[in-house]
Order: C-alpha cells, then structure tokens, then sequence
C-alpha cells in the first residue's frame, strides 16, 4: 500500500500513483477532511491540502455560476497548472473529492482519465453500500 489510509480506501490513491510522475494524491470530504492521502504527503500536508482544494473547489463553483448567470453550478474537474506541475481535483457524487498532483511531465490526459475512473469506482461502491430500508429505499 502507498497510501497514508488504510484498506477502505487505499485502493483509490494507489491507482492513482501507477501513473508515471503522479507524485501524491488525497481523498477529502467536500467540506475539507482528509479521508486518506499517499505517503508522500504528511498528516499536516494532507489536512492542509484538503482544505485548500475545498475552498478552491467552492470558489471554482461560484465563478462557473457567476460567468454561467445562474445560481450555482456542479464542478466535474478542477485543473491548476503551476511551473511545479499540475493538480487536478474530481468530485464524486457522494460528499467526497480525489485530489492528484502530478510533476510538470506526467500526462494531464491520464491523470485525468484515472482519477475519473478512480471517482466512478468510488460512488459504484457507495451506492452498492447505502444502507436499505425494510421498504428497500435507500437511507442516507
């Protein structure tokens, strides 16, 4: 395992680190808790990142909205390329966020292409866990 989280979770980040020059990558709540980072990340550096591409995420939000003239808007990606290399953020469905660094020579295309799979795996196996009623409606 890469990751600073264990097997609930690990399977998401460790995917994402197969891609060439894929440095770190964090799991997050939508409100920025950290759900599981990679190793080489620290406990501070993962919280610190989380809240950051929580905020980014709300900003990033509002200014799709605003630019849109509509009261709100839904973030498929959020890309940020520095001279240090690119971050590229998906939220899932369910609350949560992948969050994926990547040196300034990793591919942007299968970086991309991973973290969605990796976000489409991650709601199949939260739908398949939400907890039914006697009625069989799902209960969250």
């Amino acid at each position: 395992m890469n990751s600073g989280t264990t097997g609930e979770t690990a399977w998401v980040l460790d995917a994402i680190l197969e891609i060439p020059h894929v440095q770190a990558a964090v799991l997050l709540t939508r409100d920025g808790l950290v759900s599981g980072y990679t190793k080489a990340l620290s406990q501070a550096s993962a919280e610190r990142t989380a809240a950051i591409m929580s905020t980014v995420q709300g900003a990033c939000r509002t200014a799709a909205a605003a630019f849109a003239d509509q009261e709100d808007a839904r973030i498929r990606q959020v890309v940020i390329e520095s001279d240090h290399g690119y971050i590229l953020v998906a939220p899932t469905a369910h609350g949560t966020c992948v969050a994926a660094y990547g040196d300034p020579d990793v591919r942007l295309d299968l970086l991309a292409h991973r973290v969605h799979s990796q976000v489409a795996r991650l709601g199949e196996k939260t739908m398949a866990a939400a907890p039914r009623g006697a009625d069989g409606a799902t209960h969250a």
